[in-house]
């Protein structure tokens, strides 16, 4: 029982292998057919094109939180 899981487990290996080997194949080959910086192509999708980048007052939101957290620390905790 135990040789004929372990040759289907070869078999699986051996599948996943050639499909990772293809798949990295046919990026690098849209990669460099489209010649872009960025070959999975997160730049172009319509989820980030309306997005903005972080102002340079991003960092205050992340102090202003940390001091309500702080806060709410010291009145929970007497």
């Amino acid at each position: 029982m135990a040789v004929i899981v372990n040759k289907n487990q070869d078999q699986n290996d051996a599948l996943t292998q050639r499909i990772t080997a293809d798949l990295r194949n046919k990026m690098a080959e849209s990669a460099d057919v489209s010649g872009e910086k960025d070959p999975d192509m997160v730049e172009d999708s319509e989820y980030v094109k309306n997005m903005k980048h972080t102002s340079k007052f991003g960092w205050v939101w992340i102090v202003l939180i940390v001091l309500a957290i702080i806060a709410l620390i010291i009145i929970i905790v007497p």
